[in-house]
């Protein structure tokens, strides 16, 4: 991959990955190599974490579809090699969470991918990119759900910057793009929509009217 053209993106837009059962197969030892190297990088680049987490589901019986989009994201590498975080010094300390979901992504089991990233003064300091435990009937589920985890993820966050002294007294704001998530996160409205949604899942719900998070409107544009 070191003569290869360098792409704008980890994985191209709108890719769907399934098992491809009828595919040409790859050597696994290889593509585990590949894998765990791309892992290894997600720990100081966010960019890759979402496309990592999708292809690592297919090490036990890679196909070339799957090769393909491992040698995207080195083509990625090669032309953002020279980016990284900046940590700014002096500003104030401003906690601030992204959302958002795929709803039924993965067209293999149905279930959603959910991400998350959290910012602090000038960089991301958190992030993550799962697959959701259970299959979601609405977008408004999907968002939900990864919000709840966000939230979960949130308040870890804010334990360890109260155990290193840095206090943040204001809600932390999640920044989600699905308007029924944040009127759910607020009341039970919707109730068609919510009733089927895991109890444990409603946590969230408390932790706004706690004003331990808040919930704000972000386009999927930003």
């Amino acid at each position: 991959m070191l003569n290869s053209n360098p792409v704008k993106n980890p994985i191209v837009p709108g890719t769907i990955l399934s098992k491809d059962e009828t595919g040409s197969p790859v050597d696994a030892t290889q593509f585990k190599q590949a894998i765990g190297s791309l892992m290894y990088l997600t720990v100081t680049i966010p960019d890759l974490m979402f496309g990592v987490s999708v292809i690592s589901k297919y090490m036990a019986n890679p196909k070339e579809s799957h090769w393909a989009v491992i040698k995207c994201i080195f083509r990625y590498l090669k032309g953002t090699i020279e980016h990284g975080l900046f940590y700014q010094k002096g500003r104030k300390i401003k906690f601030t969470a992204y959302s958002d979901s795929n709803y039924a992504g993965d067209p293999d089991d149905r279930r959603s991918t959910f991400e998350s990233v959290f910012i602090m003064r000038s960089a991301a300091v958190s992030w993550a990119s799962k697959k959701q435990p259970v299959v979601s009937l609405s977008t408004t589920e999907a968002e939900y759900i990864a919000a709840t985890h966000c939230a979960c993820q949130c308040i870890w966050l804010k334990r360890i910057l109260q155990h290193i002294g840095i206090e943040e007294p204001r809600p932390t704001e999640i920044l989600c793009d699905n308007n029924s998530t944040i009127q759910l996160s607020k009341n039970l409205v919707f109730h068609g929509k919510s009733k089927h949604i895991a109890v444990r899942f409603h946590f969230l719900r408390d932790l706004v009217n706690d004003q331990i998070v808040r919930l704000r409107f972000c386009s999927i544009k930003e």
